[in-house]
């Protein structure tokens, strides 16, 4: 059903439809009303032009369209229409082009040189824009600089120089003698128009001259003769002619880098892209001219420096170069067109690529969309329409614009009528208008409206639209709800303190219903916090501090109390903040040279204002701190030496450096200095002494000054130059070493080395060495030959070569090593791995790898693995996933966790580790689940007072805020029709008040987060009870464990008379006290004596209090901590006897003991137990004393000391001693018996292992405890033993409020052993206890080993486990005493003991009966040796000094 729902929604709404023209096509077939899309695009777009000057020239424009009637064009120029009605010279053809019949252009007229775009236009339809096209006019030819007379030696090169204006380059040519001039490999023209002509021969003497034609009118350049020269074989210096400059290309357009060296010996010419040399390949890089580079079909990656080398025996000179190649804009994703209807928010996508990053700008027929509230440029490039009206209708494009070029594409948007459908639909009746509209949450950027279900629904599963708009404005947004039956939504992203209009429409299988009537709303007005600080300025006074000051925010909304400066060191990125009072700040210790950006916020005594705009200022530079790295020394000859060095370490600079100064010097005299440009890294020191020792030092230069310089290097020059008229010997050895695909060759130089070497020539190849040749430089002594095959045999040459030619081969033979699979190396793991949240279940993973090259670019077969888990102990599931991109967006997690990504990368069998991890907890979202467990029971003596408890939501994606309590007599009636009970979220009990006797009420709970309500949980049953209870009825519920329902649902009366005592069996029962009590007539005395005279006041009080206290005890109501502890207290720990202040009440009470709880706790009670709702509501009943209000919470307190406050009898008050713990103690000292307990309170604590513990009453006192298996908090064994009789002169009440536990926690056992429970069908029980009267102080006895009997109990000694405390105040005169037991060694789940007051004569007969004939004997001894050992122990305590 939800799905049908869902369904009809979105066929009724035609919630943003992507329709493509088939499906268009389709509807119209059919009949239907909606309007199919028009194919509407441009055929042919304008192109940039070069036109000449009083030429004709065009622009190209074409569009097609399947309407009716053609597409009218029409021209912008520089953006604005052109009116070319009365303009002769131009005019737009029948085609759409726009043709000029001759161009005007002057030095100070120019109408026709601008940007140029055509407009389509279909009329009632819309309009399109092309991309936009420059029109260039060529100026006139003007020469910058003409040739000149040279002259050209045999085997050189030559320039001839011709420059013109750079839009005419394209229009030059060369001509000799007059003639046109053929270019060649040769004979190359530059980008700048100059002619090179390299390896000059005798042929390339004559005049030469440079002509501009094809632009109006030719010109001419000066002649200039060019003459040849032989060589004369005299040195030269070795220089430049033309030098490689900087160029911006575009992809796939051919670049030509200059480089003409001239000089003797020769030079030869080679070029660096990067750090590595460049090679020739496949005719796309060629090297021309003798030296210049030319590229073709440039791509991305070609961009970058360029080194133009030119290197001779004697020097090596460097130029560089950068080349930019820009990308022009391409469409990752067109806009796509869109159906919609009125007051939807509907997006246009469109994503678009190329470099530098193109702006993208949006165009409505053909006028550009101005961002607004309803108009909102999203995620980049997207455009966003909120709250669509009609007049929106038509053709909207994405224009991308960068250096290289720009780019459109167009989509239509389709308002439908409100009326039209994509398919047909029933006819039928409509719902009415929703009722009962009201805001019922209403926020400063957000409200929550809730309303009534439709009075003619019309159906079962209504949705809703929400139409909304702001005050004064004609556009209406819509939002729909989540799913059918929903009456509640939020608005979200609204304006403070702005008025709104809000109207809710309900719709059913037949369609759109009415509308309710206009709601008015405002929202609330946003806190006034201070506005951005005006004039905010910065200004670097010295290379390491800025001054920063700034105006007083316009709107300050009361004092300003300080200012926070934010600033952010951009080379880091990291920003830190300073708390400012003034209006200025003047901030030390940064930074040379380096960018700062800082921002201001303003702070009044509402928070933090608005930021201002950041302001970015660079420190002043200083003279550089760090000298230059890696300074190398190379003699070149006897005369010259070489100098190599790196600049200063980044953070050493301290500014742009503008040179290096060398100094240097001969031995030690006074050292002489030269510089060089700031990018120059290199220099070569001639004309120096042969065989001379000098020493060098370099160091950087800024426009402050010069730095430190690096320590002295010595080198020495040749005494000699060496011979280079012959060529080199044999190199002297040579020695090859075998792998599996390559083979290492190293050698020594040749023993003559006077001789010069320049290079060496390794020849190899499979059984001949002529295969192929390497050559290295002259300083290499190692070469490793790769790509081999594995197991064949190589034949290895080496030779020395210079000038002259390649000397005597030196031969060597190796066999490569067998194929083995080794194992691969380990790969680099990813680094930078960061986790972006992008929403409550998806995360971005992104990374980087460092074996990339910098584009991090992946262009082989490598791919990444992604892992991520929660860092929950329990769930320790690891989720993987593969990509073979840098990031990875990880979707399907769960709301406000915190997960824990790492990356791993796997190229072919190589995998690296895993990354380090990164953290990323996802946001927050509305609960998903709710809440559990809840459960509704009668407060004791209170019939019109309920409480609610309840378990947080298994899903509560959050922190859970708050809950609402829902609760209504009818279980059908609409949400807004119950009554709502807000609780704060760290509740998990409520009290409700006042509700109406013998009524079944219904419940529900729904949990709240920071993102909004959850869903409710299924309704909970209660009837309150008939009549209400008078005080002996309610004392009678208090008391008695095990009721037994009438028919009517009531319990019996209770009858007076003690459990254990039965008519015609009083007597028995009275004789075994009698003789028990007799045997120790004369200690008891003792003791009692001696208790009496150290409390006669306190006993006295005590009597009078509980003489007192039975009137009632209803007068005890108030909280527990007015009341005091008793008078004395047992401390273990020191064995002797402590008094404390008496208690001022007459009734004191027990404490209270916190129990832990966990949600697995909470499990549901047997089936005997939930199937009687008189004993459910018995087991939630004893709640303690709380508030009128609702109940005390765990957080509350865990803080509390767990202690076990259990009744020891019911005999007059005397003092109440306190066992504290000692740890020391050995475990066989402290055994608990459960015996001890009455089968009542068995099946109550077996019912507290299945369910919800909660003590039930309380009894006679308890003699002792044996142990119990650590294994279990709670044994759920049938009992043995029944409860100990009271005599009707001891005979306790229970309190009619105890304080168990406030919120019915407990750990409960994980047994799941059946046992009856609550009935009067029990097994003969055994007793251990034939005394009714045991002393008060037995408890405290060292008890002995439990019968054979017992094996259930039976168990290795334990430390004790804190049981839970009873508190209340109790109805009887007589008093309670309780002993308060800590934790004895470990600590222990606590485990819930309650002490049960004997049930009614009526209910138990049957039970007594049986119990009383299991009595022994032996029974009644044992006991009588505990009593003795007890009163030895008291002996010992009374007598300690």
């Amino acid at each position: 059903m939800a799905e049908r729902g869902a369904l009809s929604l979105l066929s009724l709404l035609c919630l943003t439809f992507l329709y493509t023209e088939t499906t268009a096509a389709k509807h119209v077939d059919k009949g239907s009303a909606v309007q199919p899309f028009s194919p509407f695009w441009f055929t042919v777009e304008p192109q940039d032009t070069l036109a000449i000057r009083g030429n004709s020239a065009f622009l190209n424009c074409s569009a097609h369209s399947d309407a009716a009637t053609p597409a009218h064009i029409e021209w912008k120029k520089d953006g604005t229409f052109m009116s070319l009605v009365s303009d002769e010279r131009r005019k737009i053809l029948p085609n759409g082009t726009l043709f000029f019949t001759h161009v005007v252009h002057s030095k100070h007229n120019k109408p026709d040189e601008g940007t140029y775009q055509c407009v389509a236009t279909i009329e009632n339809l819309g309009s399109i824009s092309s991309r936009t096209a420059r029109l260039s006019v060529a100026g006139m030819p003007r020469f910058a600089s003409q040739p000149l007379p040279a002259t050209a030696r045999l085997g050189d090169s030559q320039v001839m120089a011709c420059e013109v204006n750079s839009d005419l380059v394209a229009f030059i040519r060369w001509e000799k003698d007059r003639q046109p001039l053929e270019l060649s490999t040769r004979l190359i023209q530059l980008p700048s128009g100059a002619l090179v002509i390299s390896n000059a021969s005798e042929t390339d003497a004559g005049t030469y001259r440079c002509l501009v034609e094809n632009v109006g009118s030719s010109k001419l350049s000066d002649e200039a003769e060019l003459q040849t020269v032989p060589e004369t074989g005299e040195e030269r210096k070795l220089e430049f002619l033309v030098q490689p400059v900087s160029v911006t290309k575009v992809t796939d357009a051919s670049v030509l880098l200059p480089c003409v060296a001239t000089g003797y010996p020769a030079p030869r010419i080679s070029w660096m892209f990067g750090d590595k040399l460049l090679e020739e390949s496949d005719g796309r890089v060629e090297v021309l001219g003798g030296g210049s580079l030319q590229i073709s079909n440039l791509t991305e990656a070609d961009a970058g420096i360029y080194t133009c080398v030119a290197d001779n025996s004697n020097t090596t000179i460097e130029a560089q170069a950068q080349l930019t190649v820009q990308v022009p804009p391409q469409f990752v994703k067109r806009p796509a067109n869109v159906y919609a209807h009125e007051s939807m928010d509907i997006v246009f996508e469109c994503d678009v690529s190329g470099s530098p990053a193109p702006t993208v700008k949006w165009v409505k027929n053909g006028d550009a969309v101005i961002p607004s509230d309803y108009f909102k440029i999203i995620e980049d490039h997207n455009l966003q329409i909120l709250g669509l009206v009609k007049s929106d209708e038509g053709f909207y494009q994405c224009l991308a614009e960068n250096d290289a070029g720009n780019i459109q594409s167009s989509a239509q948007l389709i308002i439908l009528d409100p009326g039209s459908r994509g398919v047909g639909s029933p006819a039928g009746p409509t719902p009415s208008a929703p009722r009962d509209v009201v805001a019922s949450l209403v926020s400063t950027r957000f409200i929550k409206l809730t309303w009534r279900q439709p009075a003619e629904p019309h159906g079962d599963e209504l949705t809703y639209s929400i139409f909304y708009s702001q005050e004064g404005t004609s556009r209406e947004r819509v939002v729909n709800t989540s799913r059918p039956g929903e009456m509640q939504v939020t608005i979200q992203n609204l304006m403070p303190d702005t008025k709104y209009r809000f109207r809710v429409v309900a719709h059913n299988s037949n369609g759109q219903g009415e509308s309710s009537a206009a709601l008015k709303v405002a929202t609330q007005a946003e806190v006034q916090v201070p506005g951005p600080a005006p004039n905010l300025q910065a200004v670097s006074n010295t290379p390491t501090s800025v001054f920063l000051s700034w105006d007083k925010p316009l709107t300050g909304n009361g004092e300003i109390l300080s200012y926070k400066l934010y600033y952010t060191d951009k080379s880091v990125g990291k920003e830190q903040d300073i708390d400012i009072d003034g209006q200025s700040y003047s901030m030390a210790g940064l930074k040379k040279n380096t960018e700062y950006s800082f921002r201001v916020v303003a702070n009044n005594r509402h928070g933090s204002g608005v930021s201002t705009e950041d302001v970015v200022v660079r420190t002043l530079s200083d003279v550089p701190s760090a000298p230059p790295q890696n300074l190398t020394i190379e003699v070149q000859n006897s005369k010259s030496i070489m100098l190599r060095w790196q600049p200063p370490p980044l953070s050493g600079q301290n500014g742009k450096i503008t040179g290096y100064k060398i100094r240097y010097r001969k031995g030690s005299r006074r050292s002489e200095s030269e510089t060089t440009e700031g990018t120059q890294l290199y220099k070569l020191l001639d004309g120096l002494e042969h065989g001379t020792e000098y020493s060098f030092r370099v160091s950087a230069m800024t426009v402050n000054g010069t730095g430190p310089a690096t320590e002295w290097m010595t080198a020495e020059t040749f005494e000699s130059d060496l011979d280079e008229s012959r060529v080199p010997d044999q190199p002297s050895s040579l020695h090859v070493r075998p792998l599996v695909n390559s083979i290492v060759v190293s050698w020594t130089p040749p023993e003559n080395q006077d001789i010069m070497v320049r290079g060496y020539a390794i020849g190899y190849g499979i059984g001949s060495p002529h295969a192929q040749t390497i050559k290295v430089d002259y300083k290499q002594r190692y070469f490793t030959i790769e790509n081999l095959d594995p197991s064949s045999h190589y034949v290895i040459t080496l030779k020395a070569f210079n000038n002259v030619g390649e000397g005597i081969p030196v031969y060597e033979s190796a066999v490569t090593r067998a194929q083995s699979v080794p194992d691969p190396l380990p790969m680099m793991p990813p680094v930078g791995v960061q986790a972006s949240v992008l929403s409550h279940d998806t995360i971005k993973v992104t990374w980087a790898d460092n074996s990339l090259p910098k584009s991090q670019k992946v262009t082989d077969n490598r791919y990444y693995t992604v892992r991520w888990k929660t860092n929950i102990p329990a769930n320790t599931k690891v989720k993987m996933v593969n990509t073979t991109n840098l990031s990875y967006t990880v979707p399907d997690l769960k709301p406000n966790t915190l997960y824990e990504f790492s990356v791993m990368v796997t190229k072919g069998r190589r995998v690296s580790t895993w990354s380090m991890t990164a953290q990323g907890t996802t946001f927050e979202t509305t609960p998903s689940s709710a809440p559990k467990d809840v459960t509704v029971v009668s407060k004791e003596n209170k019939p019109r007072t309920i409480i609610v408890n309840w378990q947080p939501p298994s899903e509560a994606n959050g922190k859970i805020t708050g809950y609402i309590i829902y609760y209504s007599t009818d279980v059908n009636a609409v949400v807004h029709d119950w009554v709502i009970e807000p609780v704060v979220g760290n509740r998990l009990t409520h009290q409700i008040q006042e509700l109406t006797l013998d009524t079944t009420y219904y419940f529900k709970i729904q949990a709240r987060n920071s993102k909004g309500m959850g869903p409710m949980s299924e309704p909970v049953q209660f009837r309150t009870p008939k009549t209400e209870s008078s005080d002996k009825m309610a004392n009678d519920q208090a008391s008695n464990l095990t009721p037994k329902m009438g028919p009517s649902g009531n319990q019996p009366p209770r009858d007076p008379v003690p459990p254990r005592i039965k008519d015609g069996e009083n007597h028995i029962l009275v004789i075994v006290i009698i003789i028990s009590v007799g045997a120790f007539t004369i200690i008891v005395v003792v003791v009692g004596a001696f208790l009496c005279t150290r409390r006669t006041t306190s006993h006295q009080k005590k009597k009078r209090a509980a003489s007192k206290s039975s009137n009632g005890s209803h007068k005890y109501k108030g909280n527990s901590k007015d009341l005091k502890p008793p008078d004395l207290w047992i401390h273990h720990e020191r064995l002797e006897l402590k008094p404390m202040d008496k208690s001022p009440e007459p009734n004191p009470v027990m404490t209270e003991t916190p129990i832990p709880r966990t949600s697995q706790d909470i499990t549901p009670a047997d089936s005997g137990l939930e199937s009687n709702p008189h004993l459910q509501q018995r087991r939630n009943s004893y709640r303690g004393h709380e508030s009128e209000d609702s109940m005390s919470t765990l957080a509350g307190r865990r803080g509390m000391r767990p202690k076990m406050m259990m009744p020891f009898d019911a005999q007059p008050p005397q003092p109440v001693i306190s066992a504290h713990p000692i740890h020391s103690l050995d475990n066989h000292h402290h055994y608990y018996n459960m015996g001890s307990l009455s089968s009542a309170t068995r099946s109550y604590l077996y019912h507290q292992g299945s369910g919800y513990p909660r003590p039930h009453t309380c009894t006679t006192p308890i003699s002792h405890l044996d142990r119990v298996d650590s294994t279990e908090s709670v044994r759920n064994t049938p009992s043995s033993e029944p409860a100990p009789p009271a005599t009707a002169s001891s005979q306790a009440s229970c309190p009619s409020e105890i304080l168990a536990d406030p919120e019915g926690s407990y750990h409960g056992s994980t047994t799941t052993e059946e046992e009856p429970s609550y009935s009067s069908n029990l097994p003969p029980l055994r007793s251990a206890h034939p005394h009714a009267h045991a002393h008060p102080l037995k408890s405290f006895a060292v008890p002995a080993i439990p019968a054979s009997s017992h094996p259930s109990y039976e168990s290795p000694a334990l430390p004790s486990t804190p049981l839970l405390t009873q508190t209340g105040p109790p109805t009887h005169p007589h008093v309670v005493k309780t002993a308060s037991i800590g934790t004895l060694g470990r600590t222990r789940t606590p485990m819930v003991v309650t002490v049960p007051n004997a049930p009614d004569v009526p209910e138990t007969s049957k039970m007594l009966e049986d119990v009383d004939s299991s009595y022994e004997p032996d029974e009644l001894t044992e006991e009588m040796a505990h009593l003795e050992g007890l009163m030895k122990d008291l002996n010992a305590i009374t007598t300690a000094p």
